[in-house]
């Protein structure tokens, strides 16, 4: 299973040079056509998403969850920092770990 990433141009670099193929958007309309191509691919394991990329194609982020088994959707924050009333990565990581990272 391959890991995919959809987001601003900034974020798809630095997902590029860790060797996950990646696709930059600045529209709605871009997500949701790069979004149904890669769900849809069979080696689709996990697909990351940007919390503002998500947002713009919300509708279509939770009908996949919802309704199919893979890929897993990952949302993280932006280079602007997360949403208003989200997490920080760093949270996040926390959370997870359980440990206080930095």
């Amino acid at each position: 299973m391959k890991f995919y990433c959809i987001a601003d141009e900034d974020t798809v670099s630095g997902f590029r040079l860790a060797g996950i193929e990646a696709y930059a958007v600045s529209t709605a309309e871009e997500a949701q056509a790069v979004i149904n191509e890669t769900a849809a691919r069979s080696d689709c394991g996990v697909l990351i998403l940007t919390e503002k990329v998500a947002a713009w194609i919300r509708p279509q982020v939770d009908a996949i969850r919802l309704e199919k088994d893979r890929p897993l959707i990952v949302e993280i924050p932006g280079p602007e920092g997360p949403l208003s009333g989200r997490k920080s990565l760093r949270e996040l990581v926390q959370e997870a770990v359980g440990v206080s990272v930095g």
